[in-house]
Formats: structure tokens, C-alpha cells, sequence
């Protein structure tokens, strides 16, 4: 529990019950359960490096700076430290907004990084059909796997589809949780059609009921669906085990081999602003390789040269 300090008779609050005030405030927005755990999570995290149970009063820039040299001294990855960053600075202006005086934590940017996706290969692995006799787990796995790469939904939008959020007839999805909070629609293509039209009987239920759900009915959780792709993946061959690189796959495909836009990538994926779809559209650039030859110097230099005959 965190202590209180007084201070001229007053009552003065830790850093970690302000954050608890925080955090607080944040649910009664309505902000999601992924949201929430990860604010829960990185105020652990950062507890390692900062002092949380000194008065946020007490607290001074020098802290927040040897917070950072402590984050970087013990190893951690630059864009983990920015992700600490980020959530402190979101802490920080809400203090500030609630009158509360906090200093100014050092602005740290992320690297950008480009993920490995799956490769075409190991996707004809993944969504090669399993056998028959399989069980549910594995047909259901199969079967999520396949919707991941027809629509690179998030993880917490594919364990929240309802029965009855599937309308095969008008080949499309409603997605209705999702991080911004608003409604998605996504589309089907011809093939995923066609497993969903012979998986929905198999798993059966009423309407409300979750569409991928766990072997007795219920809700996937997160670990759940984790540790289920996991499965799926080592299944048939695969090291990789990110759900989410399915998402970052789907992306570089969209664009890159499928030749789609940056604005329909943007609806497909449920980004409210085009900031991350730029941010894709640029690391799996498909048009600067586009007829290259006419414009490499290399290629130029190479390119043989007619000689003049006499006539």
C-alpha cells in the first residue's frame, strides 16, 4: 500500500496513489481493458528506476533523468523506454490539467523498426488446411489464423466477434470492439467465406455467443488466444508466435504484393488517423522498386551499348 506523506499538516500523495487517481479517471472514460493494464503495467515497470512512493510534490526533473539513465543501464531496448516515456508524459499532462505540478519528463522518440513479417512460405504452412480428424482447438486455430490474414484485425477485436456479427450473404464482419472505441465493418473474400460457412456449424451456439472461443464455449482471453497461435505456428514449423505480426503481415502484403492504398489500408485496419498507416506505407514502399532499372545509375552504367556499323 502506498503511504502518505504530511507535509505543514497537509495530506501529500505518492506517485503511485496519484497514478492510482490516474488511472482511475481513465476508466471512467470508458478507455479499454488493454489500455488500463498497460498504464498498470509500465507504472511497475518504471517503479524498478523511479521512486513511486516519494510525494509527487517532492519530485524533480533530476529524478525523472535518472529514471532514464537507469532504464538505459539496465539493458533496456530504447523503444521500451520510450513506451515507459510515453505513458509517464500521458500521466503527467493529466496531472497538470487536474492542478497538480509535475516537471517536464525529457521527450524520448521511437526508433522506427521494421518487423519481420511471415514469409509466404511460412504462411502456406499456417493456413494449410489441417487434417479431418483434427480437434476443435486446432480447427478453430487453423480458422483464426485464416481470418487474421483476410482482415489484420487486432487480437482484442477477433476474441469480442459475436455469432451473430457475421453476415456471409453480404461477405463481411462487424467488428465491434475495437482500440478507438468506434465500429468496424470488415470484408470477407471469397475463401474465407467458405471456412466460416462450414466452421459456424461446428461451433454452433447461440448468436451472442463468441464466435472463436475456447474448447467449453466461453471467451478466448488474451493469454488464451496467445498461447493458441503459439500452438498453431510451432504446429507446422514456425519459430515466429506473434499474433500480431499477422497484423504487420497482412499490412506489407496489402501493399506491397496486393497492390492496395494507403486509405483503404487505413479502414481495414480501424487506424482513426493515417499516422500508422504511414507508417507502414513507408517501410513496405512497393513503388520505389517499381521499374528500378530505368533508374539506377548502376543499371544505366550497365546497360550494353550498340555499336555503330558501317553501312
Amino acid at each position: 500500500m502506498a503511504r502518505k506523506i504530511t507535509m505543514n499538516g497537509q495530506s501529500r500523495k505518492s506517485v503511485a496513489e496519484v497514478f492510482d487517481d490516474f488511472v482511475l479517471s481513465q476508466m471512467a472514460q470508458g478507455l479499454s481493458d488493454i489500455t488500463i493494464a498497460t498504464y498498470r503495467h509500465h507504472i511497475h515497470s518504471i517503479s524498478n528506476h523511479l521512486d513511486i512512493q516519494k510525494p509527487l510534490e517532492a519530485l524533480t526533473r533530476k529524478d525523472l533523468e535518472a529514471m532514464i539513465v537507469s532504464m538505459r543501464a539496465s539493458g533496456l531496448a530504447h523503444n521500451s523506454i520510450s513506451s515507459y516515456c510515453r505513458v509517464f508524459r500521458t500521466f503527467s499532462n493529466w496531472c497538470r490539467r487536474v492542478g497538480l505540478n509535475i516537471p517536464e519528463l525529457p521527450k524520448i522518440k521511437d526508433k522506427e523498426t521494421v518487423k519481420e513479417a511471415y514469409t509466404d512460405a511460412e504462411l502456406l504452412a499456417l493456413l494449410k488446411r489441417p487434417n479431418k480428424n483434427c480437434s476443435f482447438c486446432e480447427y478453430r486455430n487453423w480458422a483464426i489464423v485464416n481470418f487474421l490474414m483476410n482482415s489484420g484485425c487486432r487480437s482484442a477485436s477477433i476474441r469480442n466477434i459475436q455469432n451473430r456479427d457475421v453476415d456471409l450473404d453480404a461477405r463481411q464482419v462487424i467488428l465491434r470492439h475495437n482500440k478507438n472505441g468506434k465500429i468496424q465493418t470488415v470484408p470477407l473474400c471469397s475463401q474465407m467465406v467458405s471456412i466460416l460457412r462450414e466452421y459456424m456449424p461446428i461451433r454452433g451456439g447461440k448468436p451472442e455467443d463468441f464466435l472463436f472461443c475456447d474448447q467449453y464455449g466461453g471467451m478466448l482471453s488474451m493469454n488464451g488466444l496467445r498461447l493458441a497461435i503459439a500452438r498453431h505456428n510451432q504446429s507446422r514449423g514456425v519459430e515466429k508466435t506473434s499474433a500480431h505480426l499477422y497484423r504487420h503481415t497482412f499490412a506489407r502484403k496489402y501493399l506491397v504484393d496486393c497492390g492496395g492504398d494507403a486509405f483503404m489500408l487505413q479502414r481495414l485496419l480501424g487506424h482513426s488517423t493515417l499516422k500508422m498507416t504511414k507508417h507502414y506505407c513507408a517501410i513496405y514502399d512497393a513503388d520505389i522498386a517499381k521499374d528500378y532499372d530505368r533508374f539506377s545509375p548502376l543499371a544505366q552504367l550497365n546497360q550494353p551499348k550498340e555499336k555503330i556499323h558501317r553501312r
